[in-house]
């Protein structure tokens, strides 16, 4: 390995090293009798006959040139892979200078790449990102190292070890940084050269916060020691540039773990939230209590104050958005946000806009004084685990167990929140959320036997769509209806104009046009139609039966629906007496009607079987095949009387021969 090039080689077993270099000593034999190899002194050079016996296998003998392998940058490492593929005679892996992976499967012509690793970003899951003050870097931390990124192209600047990140922040001036690991400690970072100038043994336990001081003089750190502790920052005495370190000012024990903590943009308050899902809110000054926050029943993990002071939103493992006002402590609203938990949530710098994320991997902007739900982002394989935004609201970036870092850019692009509820309605209904319904009154179906295709246990956009169609038409012929009473009612007591039928009809009477809805639906979608048809408009179709059965050909129709509606609404039909009357009728019709139709097929059947026979009298189809049948009769016959003939003859030639013996 040199410089971008690797030359791989192939190591040759015994026997093929030995026949290597005896068809090297030959060609070198050759090559001194063609050109006659002469000394320095003019004679011929004499090879003795013991030295040409000797076989010596060189290093080039058991060493073969397989491939050279050229990479695009400075190769800083290579590895074999232990398991190689079938078709391929070795996996090599590449380490570039640039912190790319590349991956190269070696055969015995050419050489192909097979994997590359290009991203740059955490090898585990991302615990926490913060954003600088001028939004130009922004940090990341997982288990064991710390990133610097640059958010506007997305490179990496700086990869610096540490331990398991659970938090960060910039240090004012964004020269250096400050990271809460696992074990307790608070490692302080150098942006500039991506080193870790100090490590603090700060808390007994794990670090899960640290909020920066609004003066810019410190932060204060929260761990599952029960202690939260403010800090300051301090030069180290007796270097000579200037390196940051900090300084333990004040602490407080609370009485169970502090899960995040968050100060008010005043510097007034300081609120806690500890691991028995209540949130204490502090003096700064004192550390007396100001208010405590109940209402969450799982631990908080996640806490904003509002740029204004105002507002605290918590967000909580019981999926809820809690919106506190900061005098009264009274909470504003509790809103159902994620499906999961809730593991960060912010304001929007300067608005009442806030973003929050959760292990259902998905981002969700908010009106915190209107209560809406603006916009939902999704993107993420995994759950999110943190959350960071910029000053200026123009981009958020967050971080996954998916290991990725993704950033989401404001557009200019206008949206409105009707369309957004709408859209959220949509994807609910064909979700098929609303399966309950499904699950409570539908027939449980047995499992078809092989071959057999089973009815589809889900909705379709077809069925849906064919639901609305036969709501409108009954809709339609309900109104169509009661105009037709009304005027039939002026006319009794006056004159009145001649009646004006509505046009949406198509010219069809009421039954008609719902009957006209009904047959437009595919056979196979008809039950699961029926089935997402309310109780209420369930019962006005089965009104319509009754006329819809005098028609021959809309029987089978009317049975079929007849009982799928009575499957699925059995519970409810027996216990309404609204029912009654139109179950009646349909018990006395339906089996006349079923009783006309198999009296019509069966007569239908008798007619056709006496037709073929008439046909079959009248032609000569059953002497079609007797000549060929004749012929195949002889042919058999032949073949019996020629097999007796020859078993008789040899019972004859046997008798001869007994009788000469």
């Amino acid at each position: 390995m040199s410089g971008k090039m690797v030359e791989i080689f192939q190591v040759l077993d015994e026997a093929d090293s030995k026949r290597k270099a005896k068809r090297r000593v030959h060609r070198k034999k050759e090559k001194k009798t063609a050109k006659g190899a002469l000394s320095e002194i003019g004679e011929t050079e004499v090879v003795p006959k013991e030295e040409e016996n000797i076989l010596i296998v060189t290093v080039s003998d058991v060493f073969k040139l397989l491939q050279t392998l050229r990479a695009s940058k400075k190769i800083c490492s290579i590895s074999f892979c232990p398991i190689t593929q079938k078709s391929s005679l070795a996996t090599v892996a590449l380490s570039l200078n640039n912190n790319l992976l590349e991956v190269y499967s070696v055969e015995s012509t050419t050489i192909t790449k097979a994997h590359t690793i290009e991203r740059l970003g955490h090898r585990s899951d991302i615990r926490s990102v913060a954003l600088s003050s001028d939004n130009t870097l922004l940090m990341s931390t997982s288990h064991n190292a710390v990133k610097i990124w640059n958010p506007s192209l997305g490179s990496c600047l700086r990869t610096i070890d540490s331990g398991y990140g659970l938090c960060c922040s910039f240090i004012p001036g964004n020269k250096f940084a400050v990271v809460g690991t696992k074990t307790g400690t608070l490692e302080i970072i150098d942006v500039g050269s991506g080193t870790c100038v100090e490590v603090v043994e700060a808390h007994g336990a794990s670090v899960h916060s640290i909020i920066m001081l609004p003066n810019g003089n410190g932060f204060v750190t929260g761990s599952a020691d029960h202690d939260f502790k403010f800090w300051e920052y301090r030069q180290k005495p007796g270097q000579e540039s200037k390196q940051q370190s900090v300084t333990n000012t004040r602490s407080k024990k609370m009485n169970d773990d502090v899960v995040v903590v968050a100060v008010s943009p005043d510097a007034k308050y300081i609120a806690v939230a500890l691991l028995d899902c209540t949130i204490q809110v502090l003096y700064m000054d004192t550390l007396n209590l100001y208010h405590t926050m109940y209402g969450h029943k799982l631990p908080v993990l996640c806490m904003d104050f509002s740029s204004d002071g105002d507002l605290v939103v918590s967000g909580s493992a019981d999926k809820n958005l809690m919106i506190w006002g900061l005098d009264f402590a009274d909470r504003h609203k509790s809103i159902f946000a994620h499906s999961d938990s809730v593991m960060a949530v912010q304001f929007v710098h300067n608005t009442h806009y806030m973003f929050s994320v959760g292990k259902d991997r998905v981002v969700k902007y908010w009106d915190a004084d209107k209560f809406e739900l603006l916009l939902t982002l999704e993107g993420h394989h995994s759950e999110i685990w943190c959350l960071a935004v910029s000053n200026r609201g123009d981009f958020i970036v967050t971080g996954s167990h998916d290991r990725s870092i993704r950033r989401w850019d404001r557009t200019e692009e206008p949206f409105f929140i009707e369309e957004e509820k709408e859209k959220r309605l949509e994807e609910m209904f064909e979700a098929d959320l609303d399966n309950s319904f499904d699950s409570r009154y539908a027939l449980t179906e047995e499992v078809p036997e092989e071959g057999v295709v089973g009815l589809a246990g889900k909705k379709t956009k077809e069925t849906l769509s064919a639901t609305d169609l036969i709501l409108d038409a009954l809709d339609a012929a309900e109104v169509e209806l009661n105009r037709m009473a009304q005027h039939k009612e002026e006319k009794e007591h006056g004159a009145v104009s001649d009646f004006q039928p509505n046009v949406i009809l198509l010219g069809l009477s009421p039954s008609d046009y719902v009957l006209r809805a009904l047959s437009n639906t595919q056979t196979n979608d008809l039950e699961a139609t029926l089935m997402a048809l309310p109780f209420s408009d369930a019962l006005k179709l089965m009104s319509y039966l009754k006329d819809w059965s005098s028609i021959p050909d809309k029987v089978e129709l009317v049975c079929r629906v007849a009982t799928i509606l009575l499957q699925i609404h059995h519970n409810q039909l027996v216990t309404t007496p609204a029912a009654r009357p139109v179950l009646t009728i349909l018990k006395d019709i339906l089996f006349a009607r079923v009783k006309e139709c198999k009296d019509t097929l069966g007569f239908n059947l008798a007619a056709m079987d006496h037709l073929k026979q008439l046909m079959s009298s009248k032609s000569d189809a059953l002497f079609r095949d007797a000549r060929t049948k004749l012929h195949e009769i002889r042919l058999l016959q032949t073949k019996r009387l020629e097999s007796r003939n020859s078993t008789i003859h040899d019972k004859g030639r046997k008798k001869k021969q007994k009788t000469s013996t």
